[in-house]
């Protein structure tokens, strides 16, 4: 999976699944802020990239991520 098919599968849903407008999605974009996350929404976007990615995320790797950037990075080096 390249970094764009990434970058579009983890838009999408964001989109469809946590209601982010499309105008706020952009990498540098703070990820809590964006997606106004609560502890039970981070469950809820670690079950997402599961479910999308087939990858398995961990606490800790939280602690490395701030940005969507961060975000998509961490889902491809799940990947990889």
């Amino acid at each position: 999976m390249t970094k764009e098919d990434i970058i579009l599968k983890t838009n999408t849903f964001l989109i469809d699944e946590f209601e982010v407008d499309e105008d706020e999605i952009f990498p540098e974009a703070n990820l809590k802020e964006t997606l106004e996350l609560d502890s039970l929404d981070y469950v809820d976007l670690v079950v997402s990239v599961e479910s999308n990615f087939n990858v398995k995320l961990d606490a800790e790797d939280f602690l490395e991520i701030e940005t969507l950037q961060n975000f998509y990075d961490i889902i491809e080096k799940k990947l990889n």
